[in-house]
């Protein structure tokens, strides 16, 4: 049975791999039965990317290539894609072909079951340093632990999206956007396709150990309030600590008259308290913070050019 698949594919300085993708994304889709609509979203690339995908678009019907007015980030350039495409089944996957696009068809199998979102697992990650892959394991079981949406373990953008899971997250137009969450956080009927995840075919991976760690603090503090309540007892343990030692001291004088010295002990005290409170204060600010950007309601992103496709979502 035919139905309308839509891909799309955020890209950001990809001119390197942005051909052999299409190549083999094509490939995939000249063996479905569906009628396919390939959106690809520069998201200010500094590279040639633009030029390929405007030439991508140019020679192939199938593509629109759309070119956001700067770099707005991954989750956003993925919400435009979201944005601007309508059919029956949506798929989202990255250009380096880490995630490869032969997956493609076993998540169709899933959607056809009734699953309205197909997350692709990571099975074996090749091309990934020991440190990188403990520290993604252990993000995905602290948000397991800490989030009142639990996301699947080692999943990333990848999956398949049916008509009424892209419509549920265009109403969702939170800033702070942190895109596996809110994937989460829609429910609907979701299923797992396990898979090889390959090294990068080319080029250099946008994502250093800085912008991970941002991308960790947005998704813990975007769908957990574990972390205020972590300071929060923070304080009120050394607060009692702080009181039973300070009891501790009048005690001592009062009893057997000891002279009050221990000047290094009362240096430790305030640099424990004053550690704990700047600590509180900063898990305080990191709220407060986005609590900020997202009263302002600026627009998510801004679309400079479009190339080829059809129109837009409306």
């Amino acid at each position: 049975m035919s139905f309308s698949l839509a891909i799309v594919v955020p890209a950001y300085n990809e001119a390197q791999v942005i051909d052999s993708f299409h190549s083999r994304l094509v490939t995939v889709l000249d063996a479905i039965d569906a009628s396919a609509h390939i959106v690809y979203v520069d998201d200010g690339s500094q590279d040639e990317t633009w030029a390929r995908l405007c030439a991508l678009a140019d020679r192939d019907p199938r593509v629109e290539a759309m070119r956001l007015s700067r770099n707005f980030g991954k989750e956003a350039a993925l919400t435009a894609g979201l944005d601007h495409v309508d059919a029956d089944a949506v798929v989202v996957i990255d250009a380096d072909l880490q995630d490869p696009p032969e997956v493609i068809p076993a998540l169709i199998a899933r959607w056809r079951e009734g699953n309205d979102v197909v997350y692709a697992t990571r099975g074996e990650r090749d091309g990934e340093t020991r440190t990188k892959k403990f520290t993604s394991a252990a993000f995905y079981r602290v948000m397991e632990r800490v989030s009142d949406t639990p996301l699947p373990r080692d999943t990333g953008d990848f999956r398949l999206l049916s008509r009424r899971a892209v419509e549920a997250l265009r109403g969702l137009r939170e800033r702070q956007r942190f895109m596996k969450g809110l994937f989460a956080w829609i429910g609907y009927r979701q299923a797992a396709v396990t898979y090889h995840r390959d090294a990068r075919y080319a080029g250099s991976t946008k994502w250093n150990y800085w912008r991970l760690t941002n991308l960790a603090i947005e998704g813990i503090t975007s769908f957990s309030t574990a972390p205020l309540r972590i300071a929060t007892w923070l304080g009120v343990s050394a607060a009692t600590l702080a009181f039973l030692y300070g009891l501790w001291v009048l005690l001592k004088v009062l009893i057997w008259g000891d002279p009050v010295r221990g000047y290094p002990t009362l240096m430790v005290v305030i640099l424990f308290l004053g550690g704990a409170q700047l600590l509180a204060l900063g898990v305080i600010g990191e709220y407060v913070g986005r609590t900020y950007s997202e009263s302002k309601r600026r627009p998510l992103y801004y679309v400079e050019s479009r190339r080829g496709g059809r129109p837009p979502f409306t």
